[in-house]
């Protein structure tokens, strides 16, 4: 586990609407139990009230069925869909105190380039597909404001080198490469600048098993590297049994159950959770 003393990303009571709400939804004690969905204005809350802290070195999972939010929540923080209120703050950031979710474009920009890096379950959205695999880590450090060639091709083929994927690769568009190879190149993107965090949606969701096993084993050599913290986003339980510390449970737009991952997956308390386990079992 990472610092104990202060979370490196703190989040509260963050609320993610999907449509205009009502009187209703806006109170979402109102909602009927077990439903996301707004019987009055037809919206749907697919996060509703979470709050969690994620420790430097730390990898949290989100686990829960299709529709549950964990998506919906991973790209909220990565300022892929606005927040409909809550607050997320960054140690390491600003000394912490800012609502990263209130900041300005340029410092919404400031933070994805430098103290987050996602991987999402579909590689075409985090990668230009018809750019080189260098071109898209080269992207990243150049929107970080690194402009010396020499140093981001040399900064690209050790990216490159760290996931696996051969030098002689380098110039070539991930569109030619397999899905486990995509993911990898992914991956080596959101680490070009040494971000504290990492987001990882769904990452081996349509895998091969032996290319998934290795996806998970670079993972966590980054964890293991780096002290790199992690939110890995994911509705099986095999791969939040090898990769997290913690683990919230969602369904519904929201959090039923956190804890330890081995107390979660060997004691579940909630009956959803323990249908969750059962199925895998």
């Amino acid at each position: 586990m990472g610092n104990e003393d202060q979370p490196l990303l703190a989040v509260r009571h963050l609320m993610k609407r999907f449509g205009k709400g009502c009187a209703t939804c806006r109170n979402p004690q109102n909602l009927p139990s077990g439903s996301s969905h707004c019987p009055h204005c037809g919206s749907v809350l697919a996060c509703n009230d979470i709050s969690f802290d994620l420790y430097e070195g730390e990898i949290l999972g989100i686990v829960g069925e299709s529709g549950s939010g964990k998506s919906s929540l991973v790209q909220s923080l990565y300022f892929d869909s606005p927040v409909t209120s809550g607050s997320a703050t960054i140690a390491t950031y600003n000394k912490g105190p800012r609502n990263i979710f209130l900041e300005s474009a340029q410092q919404k920009r400031y933070i994805r380039n430098h103290l987050m890096g996602m991987v999402y379950q579909n590689p075409w959205i985090g990668l230009k597909m018809n750019f080189s695999s260098g071109g898209n880590i080269a992207e990243k450090l150049i929107a970080a404001g690194d402009f010396n060639v020499r140093a981001i091709r040399s900064r690209a083929a050790d990216l490159l080198d760290h996931v696996e994927i051969p030098i002689t690769r380098m110039d070539e568009a991930p569109a030619h490469f397999s899905g486990g190879m995509q993911q990898r190149v992914q991956i080596s993107k959101a680490l070009a600048n040494k971000p504290p965090i990492l987001l990882l949606d769904e990452v081996t969701t349509g895998l091969d098993l032996s290319v998934q096993a290795r996806v998970l084993d670079l993972i966590r050599r980054i964890q293991r590297e780096n002290r790199t913290a992690m939110l890995v986003v994911s509705h099986d339980l095999g791969v939040i049994r090898m990769l997290c510390d913690r683990t919230l449970v969602m369904k519904q737009g929201r959090c039923i159950e956190a804890g330890l991952t081995d107390q979660i997956l060997e004691d579940p308390q909630h009956t959803y959770t323990q249908l969750l386990v059962h199925s895998l079992l």
